[in-house]
């Protein structure tokens, strides 16, 4: 069983991982759409969720106009961000069961599951040490997703760094 504050510190930091990774699709929609950053902060905030923010960039790569190795490596990237987002939706959409002597013992998903006759919700998993090595290995991923998205941006001709 996980001790609450290692598994709520280690949840604050996929969470800070996250939030700086997901921001800088700002610069890739950017460079997509060929418009400035402001622009692309307000069509980045007007996607109120992951999913459709990713989605977008995916679609925006997937243009006739996007050259094929642009195209190629924001879909690697966008692939790995995705993988990584089951992670984090775990992490921030369940609730958490403690045992008697206060530390985590399981997280519970608060997602419903329908089947042809049933409804079923909040699978359970067990937070073990098992698992926070999945979480830590999570949070080193995003963080590597985090710099390929800085080199992609980086090395595109236009790029600007006093615009960051």
């Amino acid at each position: 069983m996980a001790a609450a504050q290692e598994v709520l510190l280690q949840v604050g930091r996929l969470n800070y991982v996250w939030t700086n990774t997901e921001s800088l699709l700002i610069y890739i929609i950017a460079h997509l759409l060929k418009v400035d950053k402001e622009s692309a902060i307000i069509v980045f905030l007007t996607l109120n969720t992951t999913r459709a923010r990713i989605d977008l960039t995916e679609r925006l790569a997937k243009l006739p106009a996007t050259p094929p190795q642009t195209r190629d490596e924001v879909l690697s990237i966008t692939e790995r961000l995705k993988q990584q987002s089951k992670m984090r939706n775990k992490y921030n959409h369940c609730i958490y069961s403690f045992d008697e002597q206060g530390a985590i013992s399981s997280t519970q998903l608060m997602r419903l599951v329908e089947g042809e006759k049933e409804v079923r919700y909040g699978k359970v998993e067990q937070l073990d040490a098992r698992e926070l090595a999945r979480l830590e290995n999570a949070i080193r991923e995003i963080t590597d997703i985090s710099k390929a998205l800085w080199a992609f941006i980086r090395s595109r001709p236009n790029f600007d760094e006093r615009l960051i």
